[in-house]
């Protein structure tokens, strides 16, 4: 099949989220399954820095916006894993270092940056349409090109959205989207508006001809009152297929990976240690391979539950593990936890935002991950953490209930610690639970089994490239 997938975030081009890693392994793994995939995003100022070979296509897209007429440049490249890229270039719209915005808050233009984006892709699938080489299917990804599966109606292409986080939803004001082009018909659709506002989000799941989503739990979650962001009706009538994510191996794997001083695997762990050894050593903390670490990687805000985690940071102290936190995000929240850290500064630290690379030696040195999150669509944190021999302790929502079994007393069964309730109390109980586990003599046991888990992106993208035949 010819593939189309619309995103606004893709490794190594442009990270703000998991978005970047699933697209991107999705692509490559429907490559290797031999379809044709061809990956369009805006083309950013990362785009010049990303070492990309790109060539410039001769002829633009002409896009008649009102009585306007906007350009857009499309550029070519190809990724080693045989998927190609195509950017889209709008003078004075991506030409900026920020994806969504900078600071914490958003491009004040977001609807008309990415309306005329979907716009442009739109023009481009009936370019190619009437070139007589159309493709099978376009996949949009999230709010950013949600509003392509809309502009596609009735001309005969088959869509997909993936709604990999329903808490964003492209959610407008009616005059921000008057520079689109749209119709007055178009603008006052209940297809597209949401209480009164335009919602691009709501748009693509009205208009796509299949909806999915990035676990099967966050499905019905989605369905349920209270935790659709406001869409359950819309959702409902929609059913969104759950597809879990996977983990790209090519990138993460403990036994190839490059960012370690020292690599294992499932049936040899002993460089663990040394890789926790070297970065205990790295950030001046004492070295003790009986101690537990527990690390905290991701962004910093409520949905991830860091207020949860300030306030259990005395509990996690009073276990005698280490803790590091990883992230940026909330400045209040930031200033919540590391004003909880400093009373334990041989214990618990803050690193603030930190490298890839650093990502990678965090969970290859820890022996247990945090992920306290109120609500979860899927989550890769807890993948990697497993396959790197670290035990996710995690709420049970979303794709962490789908991902992580719950241990048993004895660790005879079990792939992590899952707690009910998103609360501090809850969240410490499931640290000194799991804790103890790492001092039990069956935790070898449930470390190797964590690490067996085939969690590769094999059978989710086969999966949807049945979905994309039906």
């Amino acid at each position: 099949m010819d593939i189309l997938m619309a995103c606004t975030e893709l490794v190594p081009i442009a990270k703000v989220g998991g978005l970047a890693d699933v697209v991107s392994a999705l692509a490559k793994t429907l490559c290797r399954l031999e379809h044709k995939v061809t990956v369009a995003l805006p083309r950013y100022q990362a785009v010049e820095q990303s070492g990309l070979m790109v060539a410039r296509r001769l002829t633009p897209l002409r896009l008649k916006v009102g009585r306007e007429q906007v350009e857009a440049t499309l550029f070519d490249a190809r990724l080693g894993a045989g998927v190609e890229l195509l950017f889209i270039d709008l003078p004075g719209l991506f030409d900026r270092p920020g994806v969504y915005g900078e600071a914490g808050e958003d491009y004040p233009d977001n609807a008309l940056r990415f309306g005329l984006f979907c716009r442009a892709l739109a023009e481009l699938v009936d370019k190619r349409d009437q070139a007589g080489a159309p493709f099978d299917v376009v996949h949009a990804h999230d709010w950013p090109t949600a509003l392509l599966p809309h502009l596609l109606r009735g001309r005969g292409v088959r869509t997909v959205l993936s709604v990999h986080n329903a808490a964003f939803q492209g959610q407008f004001d009616p005059s921000e989207l008057a520079a689109l082009g749209l119709t007055d018909e178009e603008l006052g659709s209940d297809q597209l508006n949401h209480t009164g506002k335009p919602n691009f989000l709501k748009a693509g799941i009205c208009a796509a001809d299949v909806v999915t989503t990035v676990s099967p739990r966050y499905a019905r979650e989605l369905c349920e009152s209270g935790t659709g962001a406001g869409l359950e009706e819309v959702f409902r009538s929609r059913e969104p297929r759950g597809i879990l994510n996977g983990v790209d191996y090519a990138v993460w794997s403990p036994s190839t990976d490059q960012h370690l001083v020292a690599r294992y695997d499932a049936e040899d762990v002993a460089n663990k240690g040394r890789c926790k050894a070297s970065l205990l050593n790295e950030l001046e903390l004492s070295i003790d391979p009986q101690r537990p670490l527990l690390v905290s990687l991701g962004r910093i805000d409520e949905q991830k539950g860091s207020d949860l985690l300030a306030g259990a940071i005395p509990d996690i102290a009073g276990t005698e593990a280490q803790l590091l936190i990883a992230g940026e995000g909330r400045p209040q929240l930031v200033e919540m936890l590391g004003d909880a850290a400093a009373p334990f500064s041989d214990d618990v630290l803050c690193l603030g935002r930190v490298s890839e690379a650093m990502s990678h030696r965090l969970l290859a040195a820890a022996d247990g991950v945090l992920l306290p999150s109120r609500f979860e669509p899927c989550g890769l944190v807890q993948q990697y953490a497993q396959r790197y021999g670290a035990a996710p302790i995690a709420h049970a929502v979303g794709g962490l209930s789908d991902t992580i079994v719950d241990c048993d007393s004895q660790l005879e069964t079990g792939t992590g610690f899952l707690f009910d309730e998103p609360s501090v109390e809850a969240l410490a109980a499931a640290v000194q639970r799991a804790v103890a586990a790492m001092r039990s003599p069956r935790w070898a046991a449930l470390r190797r089994r964590m690490m067996r888990l085939d969690l590769s992106w094999e059978r989710s993208a086969r999966r949807y490239a049945r979905l994309y035949r039906g």
